[in-house]
């Protein structure tokens, strides 16, 4: 089983951009919406992704906080295409941009489509408690914030906020 410990927080500038190392084009959708997980008829989101020429499905467990447990298994991309063709809501397009800062790897997600003008900046930990120097670029942390969760933009796009 995985666990993912995961930190979240809005990019308040482009000045990530000169450190940015790597960009990957993501698209993603979900087999199941917020409705399901709201009502707990089901208990984890189920994502399909196709990241650059990898895809992979994706179950992440419906805790809010920094701590859910996930579960990410490599699939071929003509799979995933037809799973993406089967997904309920809207697709997520956007890019991540993989940032070196403070002996951690930061991805900046950059939102395309719908969701343009979004930008988040996200950080996987080794523990919960562990200490991170942020970046200068970051700002105020939604990690608890339910409606920047992909599952939540998928449905509720940010330019309908």
């Amino acid at each position: 089983m995985g666990v993912e410990i995961e930190r979240k927080y809005l990019v308040t500038s482009d000045a990530w951009r000169t450190a940015a190392h790597a960009v990957i084009p993501m698209a993603q959708g979900y087999l199941n919406d917020t409705a399901s997980i709201d009502s707990g008829a089901q208990k984890a989101s189920v994502r399909v992704r196709i990241q650059g020429d990898q895809a992979f499905l994706n179950m992440k467990s419906r805790e809010i906080g920094h701590t859910r447990q996930e579960f990410d298994y490599p699939i071929p991309v003509e799979d995933a295409r037809a799973l993406l063709a089967l997904c309920v809501g809207g697709l997520i397009d956007k890019r991540r941009h993989l940032v070196g800062h403070g002996g951690l790897l930061w991805e900046v997600d950059e939102f395309l489509g719908d969701n343009a003008g979004l930008v988040v900046a996200e950080v996987e930990l080794a523990s919960a408690d562990q200490a991170i120097d942020l970046p200068e670029w970051v700002g105020e942390e939604v990690t608890d914030q339910v409606r920047y969760y992909n599952l939540a933009l998928a449905a509720k796009p940010y330019n309908r906020w």
